[in-house]
């Protein structure tokens, strides 16, 4: 308790982490007076009925960062900015000159390539905001009053994504965490007092045991997600001794490369999403034809992800795939091992070069098989659970636990660093 007092003291002191903390705090002011505002002719009651009825809008409610339970001017969240970064890291697998542009260019590199990340947000905001407003306006929550003032709604809602992005950027550059992982964790969190109510309004004696087991099970997820998120498998390395001039001698130090278990974070939940988006906006629009066979797919399509069980399984299955695909991504065994080799250093009874870059793969694809299917659990968590009590846990489910700690711990690890700097 003296060491939180003290760095809360460290805190206040430091004029430079002071003023960080102040930015993140205000721009998510900002974010969240956005998500009261809803945009013109949204019925509440059919929304709130809606959300709460299906599983799969539940859960993408939480990547827009709760704007899309209010149907705000930021309804769109940073899901289109998140997309877009996922088709650019998989477009760098089959275009080696974006390869070489986020690996080998440094920092001008990423730059270029963050741009034409925003760029591709644009297209991929006006299809997300198109398809969620036509699902919406065919179960009669929105309501317009012509071709125009649809028009003007959907350029409010991308303008409100394109907002975000630019505050999560904002945020990333002069605060003191990931802005656009601060928004989704704010969204999450300021549903919370919200459930809470809803629950106490509800709640009765006879609740009390099922309410200690949920209790124990979000102590337990919380847990794991705390283990998975820190597990490091250690690789250890040695630098070979080196003479200069005769007599100076470098080298030989024993060190190792910290591979996480979970390298890819919550980004394959997310793309495993925007996947089986598709199926829900293509089966609404089908449902407009008049067309017998269409109407049929259209009800295979919907009743698909209203159906929990097959939906979970395809779901599990999603998230594990892209697991691997993503860590693939972000992953290069063969540049590791040029790199040690490259610097003198050796993976103790490994030879140089191919072999090493061999273990290294065999390596990550076993500890990426713990962390995928750790990541398939906690996405289909909160539908099991709705399965088969009933109850929907989806804004307090696993998917959201997830990003919370994360975001917690990645906070708390940063607000460490500038502690022991301002030491220093």
């Amino acid at each position: 308790m003296n060491t939180f007092f003290r760095k809360l003291k460290i805190i206040w002191q430091d004029k430079a982490l002071r003023k960080r903390i102040l930015v993140v705090l205000s721009l998510l002011v900002v974010f969240r007076l956005l998500a009261a505002i809803p945009i013109p002719g949204v019925d509440a009651t059919r929304l709130a009925g809606f959300l709460q009825n299906n599983q799969f809008f539940g859960i993408l409610n939480l990547f827009s960062g709760g704007g899309l339970s209010t149907l705000s001017l930021v309804m769109l969240g940073v899901g289109p900015y998140i997309t877009a970064s996922i088709i650019m890291q998989i477009l760098t697998m089959m275009v080696p000159s974006l390869k070489a542009m986020y690996h080998e260019e440094g920092e001008a590199g990423r730059k270029k390539f963050g741009q034409y990340s925003r760029i591709l947000a644009v297209p991929l905001a006006i299809l997300q905001g198109f398809s969620l407003m036509l699902v919406l306006a065919r179960q009669g929550i929105l309501t317009f009053n012509g071709p125009m003032d649809f028009a003007t709604n959907l350029l409010v809602v991308v303008a409100g994504s394109l907002f975000l992005m630019w505050l999560g950027e904002v945020m990333s550059e002069y605060g003191i965490s990931n802005g656009l992982s601060m928004i989704i964790f704010a969204g999450i969190v300021a549903s919370l007092p919200q459930h809470i109510g809803q629950f106490a309004f509800t709640f009765t004696i006879a609740q009390l045991p099922q309410i200690l087991i949920f209790a124990f099970l979000g102590l337990l997820l919380i847990f794991g997600v705390v283990l998975v998120t820190e597990a490091e498998r250690p690789i250890p390395v040695t630098y070979a001794r080196q003479a200069r001039g005769g007599v100076q001698t470098s080298g030989g130090v024993s060190t190792y490369i910290p591979l996480r278990v979970n390298q890819a974070g919550v980004i394959p939940i997310i793309f495993a999403l925007s996947i089986l988006m598709i199926p829900q906006l293509v089966g609404n629009v089908l449902s407009l034809s008049a067309n017998g066979t269409m109407q049929n797919i259209a009800q295979a399509l919907i009743g698909f992800t209203q159906s929990v069980w097959p939906y979970s399984i395809v779901y599990f299955i999603l998230v594990v795939a892209f697991t691997y695909f993503y860590t693939a991504i972000t992953f290069d065994p063969k540049q590791m091992a040029e790199n040690l080799q490259k610097s003198g250093a050796f993976i103790p009874g490994i030879r140089p070069g191919q072999s090493t870059e061999e273990y290294l793969g065999r390596v990550v694809t076993r500890i990426t098989l713990v962390g995928a299917l750790f990541l398939g659990l906690i996405a289909v968590i909160p539908l099991i659970v709705r399965a088969t009590t009933g109850i929907t846990a989806i804004a307090l489910g696993g998917t959201a636990m997830l990003i919370v700690v994360s975001v917690v711990l990645d906070l708390l690890k940063r607000i460490d660093a500038q502690i022991s700097m301002h030491e220093y």
